[in-house]
């Protein structure tokens, strides 16, 4: 297979306001209307959605109705939205985030496969602008030293997923995850080309910062410019160098500034949501606490909180 094209990035335009959201995974203990409602009197620009039992259960009866009134609830506040589906107990109650696209039944890689392709439509019907995604881990049946059959896998479980996408007009944003098969940026376009290069336009890029703070070579900010034309989805929290731990901003080593600064002169026109999946116990105070981090970091101001 031919090496694609590369895309540069516009660097000639002027750089774009950045829209700023909060994960619901990070808001479990409150109810979705009253978190929504909590995001939107904060002064956030949108919400990360992540699809699970407790905020629009994507298994449950009347789907279709219940997304009705999300999206009703989304306009009535103004809020922008990515669909994420890294819910952790969604399809097994035991095992987290678990069947997977690389899940040694086929049954299990066809159950995350259906789920990932009703998220697409869910997120055509909520009218967001992404559906979130990841790979999984490595599977246990695949020994280490074979480097085909996993991504064989991931490249098959993919394809409807993708099907979808294109029928719906919502991108794919798969995310680099640390643990997983797709862990890095490499592996994102190592994965492109497997699929044939479709396009940012259907297979695009969720980058979480922190997770080029824990294990890409490249600075935060120098990862925001690399992966500036597939950009589809941008998570944003703290973290450590080597350590997996999403963090409040402050109580890690990331330097936003400059990364921010970076995001903004990308002309990136998705939302950047704060992802602390963590921390439900104190969502609202640090829902808070983010917002006002962002703002003054990027010399913008909010709604005043309440």
């Amino acid at each position: 297979m031919s090496e694609p094209h590369t895309i540069e990035p516009d660097t000639s335009a002027p750089p774009t306001a950045l829209r700023f959201g909060y994960g619901t995974n990070g808001l479990t203990d409150l109810r979705l209307d009253d978190a929504l409602a909590l995001l939107a009197d904060l002064g956030y620009d949108g919400v990360g959605l992540t699809l699970d039992h407790m905020h629009l259960d994507p298994l449950a009866p009347d789907l279709a109705a219940r997304t009705a009134r999300v999206a009703r609830r989304l306009g009535d506040l103004g809020l922008g939205v990515t669909v994420e589906t890294g819910a952790r107990y969604v399809l097994d109650p035991r095992r987290k985030h678990g069947p997977s696209l690389l899940d040694p039944e086929p049954d299990g890689r066809a159950a995350r496969t259906r789920l990932l392709a009703l998220a697409v439509r869910v997120a055509a019907d909520l009218g967001a602008h992404a559906v979130h995604c990841f790979s999984g881990t490595a599977p246990d049946d695949i020994p280490p030293t074979d480097t085909t059959t996993a991504w064989k896998r991931l490249e098959e479980s993919l394809t409807p997923v993708l099907d979808a996408a294109a029928t719906a007009g919502i991108p794919l944003a798969v995310e680099p995850e640390p643990g997983h098969l797709l862990a890095t940026l490499g592996d994102f376009h190592h994965l492109r080309r497997t699929l044939g290069d479709p396009g940012p336009h259907l297979l695009g890029l969720t980058l979480d910062i922190g997770h080029c703070q824990c294990l890409e070579p490249a600075s935060p900010a120098d990862c925001v410019r690399d992966a500036a034309p597939w950009l589809r989805h941008v998570q944003i929290e703290d973290m450590r160098r080597g350590v997996h731990e999403h963090l409040p901003f402050g109580d890690g080593e990331i330097d936003f500034p400059p990364v921010l600064e970076a995001l903004a002169a990308t002309g990136y026109q998705g939302l950047t949501v704060v992802e602390l999946p963590r921390h439900s116990h104190a969502g609202p105070e640090l829902a808070r606490a983010s917002i006002e981090f962002l703002h003054n970091v990027t010399g913008t101001k909010g709604a005043p909180a309440p």
